[in-house]
């Protein structure tokens, strides 16, 4: 028996499904948490009314500065889920089993992050409207197109990704969620496609898990891949990088990992899951988290070094600018105290606790949202091309509170689709657990007829 399971070794079915669907029943702080979500999403909603009306000038990008909050936003959420792709994909492929109780979680936050990443590239147009010339006259040859192509992609794979292996748990929640409302019913009865636990269905379920896993690892690496060619295929200091596809992607696995981290605190203490997400499920994401943030820390100074080494006329006022200049705190506090110190931290097996993986996690987060504000901005601020001849306020940029207030409802509804999921669906797999605890899938059925008998 592994260490991760000793604290539900020697459980009953009975138990495993009492566990794992109690909160989907009783959540006191459920109701409350929607609202402060729902406060958010209408404060933006309003603030976005505003921007429709009185256009783009409301914000504070300008002909130089184009890409604001907005898009540092955009790669931040793309990066936040793929997260997704790694842990379900990448690690359930290989065979890896201590993801089991945080594999859904993952997949809820990639699907989050991924449906309203989409939203900010529209909040980004000055004429959403025309949307959807994108699809009807874009050339194959635009790296925006095979952006939204992708994210597009990401999104549908991430939802069956999401939903397949969630359909062998729905016998158990028509079972046990019969005091739910009528509409929570008639939403398990839609989505258990039939399924009623015969062996030929879990087998064709993880067949369709392990082709879904398969396909959503080279969209995923896209995704990203060719955001970060929305930046490098350009001549602007700053992006015109060949490291930028792995530098991305690297550090997106760190931001997605990062969340993760967060939401299995939050999980395992809000809905009581202690003794399915354990400290060694922490131990085992810090000792990732650290992985993924040597190999990031190594594209950090490979994208610095090498350019502040040949020190290029055009490079020196923006490498000035990163390390001693007006971004100077926010590079040094990115770089420092969201990643070297994290990795440091994280090597020692006390901060790799719930409670110090939590405010590293965090810190994490942070820097990492910040950093995509860092790749966007001081670049823009630095073209080829002196500015000269405009107002001040061309040649600065810090976003206005229409820009953070309709970035901060991208961040509560992304935030709102993860609690809908986790109020409607077990977050812990009850059949993937119960599977791991030895429990025959036969058990299993004879359990859900027991139920309906």
């Amino acid at each position: 028996m592994s260490e991760g399971k000793n604290n539900v070794s020697k459980k009953t079915l009975n138990t495993i499904v009492s566990d794992l669907t109690r909160p989907i029943k009783n959540h006191y702080g459920f109701t409350p948490w929607i609202l402060f979500l729902t406060g958010i999403i209408l404060l933006g909603l309003f603030a976005y009314i505003i921007q429709l009306k009185n256009g783009l000038g409301v914000t504070a990008m300008r002909d130089y500065v184009s890409w604001g909050l907005y898009i540092s936003s955009f790669i931040f959420f793309i990066a936040t889920a793929l997260i997704g792709m790694l842990i379900s994909a990448v690690l359930g492929l290989i065979g890896i089993k201590w993801i089991t109780p945080i594999s859904r979680i993952a997949e809820m936050i990639a699907l989050g992050f991924a449906m309203w990443a989409g939203l900010i590239i529209i909040f980004d147009m000055g004429r959403p409207d025309r949307i959807l010339n994108i699809f009807m006259h874009g050339r194959l040859q635009s790296p925006i197109v095979w952006d939204i192509t992708v994210v597009n992609t990401y999104v549908v794979i991430s939802i069956l990704l999401f939903l397949l292996p969630l359909i062998p748990d729905i016998p158990f929640l028509k079972k046990t969620m019969k005091d739910q409302p009528t509409w929570k019913q008639k939403i398990y009865n839609l989505l258990s496609f039939g399924f009623v636990g015969r062996p030929e269905q879990y087998a064709l379920i993880k067949r369709l898990i392990r082709i879904t896993a398969i396909l959503i690892v080279p969209v995923a690496l896209a995704i990203h891949t060719v955001t970060s060619w929305l930046f490098a295929s350009t001549l602007r200091v700053g992006w015109d990088s060949t490291i930028f596809g792995p530098y991305y992607v690297t550090g997106a696995f760190v931001t997605g990992g990062a969340a993760v981290v967060i939401a299995m605190f939050v999980f395992s203490r809000d809905f009581r899951l202690k003794n399915y997400i354990t400290d060694f499920h922490f131990d085992k994401m810090g000792r990732l988290m650290v992985l993924l943030m040597l190999v990031y820390l190594y594209f950090n100074i490979n994208e610095f070094l090498v350019p502040g080494y040949k020190m290029k006329l055009a490079e020196k006022p923006h490498l000035y600018e990163l390390f001693q200049g007006d971004f100077a705190l926010m590079f040094w506090l990115v770089q420092i105290g969201g990643l070297v110190l994290p990795v440091i931290l994280l090597l020692f097996k006390k901060m790799r606790k719930p409670v110090p993986s939590l405010v590293i996690a965090v810190a994490v987060i942070i820097g990492a949202f910040f950093k995509r504000y860092i790749i966007t901005i001081p670049t823009l601020l630095h073209p080829h091309l002196p500015i000269q001849n405009v107002p001040e306020e061309f040649s600065t940029y810090w976003p206005t509170p229409i820009e953070w207030s309709i970035t901060m409802m991208a961040v509560a509804g992304a935030l709102l689709i993860i609690t809908i999921l986790a109020k409607l669906f077990p977050v812990i797999p009850i059949w993937e657990t119960a599977y791991e605890e030895g429990i025959t899938t036969e058990e299993m059925n004879e359990f859900v007829k027991k139920e309906n008998d």
